[in-house]
């Protein structure tokens, strides 16, 4: 055994990699205390207890950060209408700052030097695990053994980690045969890897897992109430859980997906976030119902930006809190209940209602006139015609001229 040097906060998933990296970081040297984040994945937290005392680590925290994990990271990310390169509801990205600010927190608590995860080399967790660690805790230091060569060089790939499990005696919960890799929380659940990285390979394996009706907005969703049998739920989590239990059912949520990965290359991905996505296209549709029309442009801009930071791991970044607050501010008006219904994987919405509604229904009306004189339109597209009759008129002088 090697000379001890110092305790390591392991963030610690029970699975394949991290059962290994634990007993790895021993054989190091390192003092282990494990901690597994319960962000709402089906889980069972007492066996993967055992397992990380049994495997050798000095302390095993098993920290419940679901509630937070709602109000804290997701229900911006709702009012941002979070969306990388327009389809990836950004689930795993998140979750693990949500993940790495508790690692961070047990690391101080500890006196812990250290702190490691099991993020590949090559994927964006590794970023969004570490820009979150020294942002809050600018001297920790990261142990990421998949970046060292002493460890990947010995572990090239899936059958060599079985093997050193099989010598060390580490039960794992995978096969060489299995397919795909999987992450899970509250917000989705993510497959790739495996055979997924072949981008023709079509996946049959999952059903999306969620759906609901009538989701309520305040700013932050607060009521969920169904129809149906007038079930309601109030509180963030709960109300965050039957959304994905219902939605999960009509498969609402699934896509199949190449992203750009912030390291550099392009992965295949699939993602099911049922409740993320009624929840997306029920807000979408009341911050349109109440913003006016050019700070909804800015906005628009706004959540772009957002979703491009959360993605790269810059949540804890001062640009990403400015963000933050500007989208907060924006959502001021953003009030009212949404009628929707989800059927065969779509989400479908039925009506809206808000007390800062700015939809005047006589002035739109073709019956009525309202406080509209239709005759100020002849002008209005006179003014912004002007351009476009100067343009073309231009386009036909070089037309003629280079046609002599």
């Amino acid at each position: 055994m090697a000379q001890s040097k110092g305790t390591v906060v392991l963030a610690y998933s029970g699975g394949l990699d991290t059962s290994c990296i634990l007993v790895w970081l021993k054989e190091q040297g390192y003092d282990v205390v494990a901690y597994l984040a319960n962000i709402g994945q089906k889980e069972d937290f007492e066996a993967a207890r055992k397992k990380a005392q049994a495997l050798g680590a000095k302390k095993v925290y098993i920290e419940d950060i679901s509630r937070e994990f709602v109000e804290e990271f997701i229900w911006p990310a709702v009012q941002a209408n979070a969306l990388y390169e327009d389809r990836y509801l950004l689930g795993t990205a998140l979750a693990r700052p949500c993940i790495a600010r508790k690692l961070v927190e047990i690391a101080q608590r500890e006196g812990a030097q250290y702190v490691a995860h099991g993020a590949t080399g090559k994927g964006n967790d590794q970023v969004r695990f570490e820009l979150t660690c020294y942002a809050l805790c600018p001297k920790i230091k990261v142990v990421a053994p998949w970046r060292l060569p002493e460890f990947y060089q010995r572990f090239p790939g899936r059958r060599e980690l079985m093997d050193y499990a099989k010598k060390h005696g580490i039960p794992v919960p995978v096969t060489p045969q299995t397919p795909w890799s999987m992450d899970e929380n509250l917000m989705h659940i993510s497959y790739e890897a495996g055979i997924l990285e072949n981008p023709k390979v079509i996946d049959h394996g999952h059903p999306a897992s969620t759906a609901a009706t009538g989701p309520g907005a305040s700013r932050v969703p607060v009521k969920v109430t169904n129809t149906g049998d007038g079930a309601t739920r109030s509180s963030a989590l709960e109300l965050f859980v039957y959304l994905n239990d219902i939605a999960g059912k009509h498969g609402v949520g699934r896509i199949d997906i190449v992203e750009n990965r912030f390291v550099g290359m392009k992965s295949r991905g699939i993602y099911e976030t049922p409740a993320g996505t009624i929840l997306y296209h029920a807000h979408l549709d009341i911050e349109a119902f109440t913003m006016d029309r050019e700070v909804r442009k800015i906005k628009q801009g706004l959540s772009l930006k957002f979703s491009e930071l959360v993605y790269n791991g810059f949540w804890h970044s001062p640009e990403c809190e400015f963000l933050r607050e500007c989208i907060r501010r924006s959502q001021e008006p953003v009030v009212g209940t949404m009628r929707l219904s989800v059927f065969k994987g779509q989400v479908y919405i039925l009506g809206r209602e808000s007390p800062r509604s700015l939809y005047n229904e006589e002035l739109v009306s073709m019956n009525v006139q309202g406080d509209y004189e239709p005759a100020d339109a002849t002008g209005f597209i006179n003014i912004n015609s002007l351009r476009l009759k100067e343009y073309h008129r231009l386009q036909s002088k070089v037309t003629v001229k280079q046609d002599e």
